[in-house]
């Protein structure tokens, strides 16, 4: 994952909320009977060339490079506060 903003590009609002979305394999033995598992093996990861990420406040799901370039289209601006009181 790189180290540059996010921007939903769905509902335009979440720059902060998201989860990575991987992909796992993992091999199992049924008895050919009964159908009952009998051995499970370690899950896997499965290697992707490029992330997937979720929004997590509308749900959209796409990859990386959408989120970064939604971000690079609007850039947040720094705006100082001051306080009057």
């Amino acid at each position: 994952m790189q180290e540059k903003p996010y921007f939903c590009p769905n509902c335009r609002s979440n720059r902060i909320k998201f989860s990575v979305i991987t992909s796992y394999s993992q091999s199992f033995l049924k008895d050919a009977l009964s159908g009952n598992i009998t051995e499970f093996k370690d899950p896997d990861a499965i290697p992707e060339p490029e992330p997937t990420i979720q929004c997590l406040v509308c749900s959209f799901t796409g990859n990386e490079l959408r989120f970064i370039k939604q971000a690079e289209r609007e850039p947040r601006m720094n705006t100082p506060t001051t306080p009057l009181y």
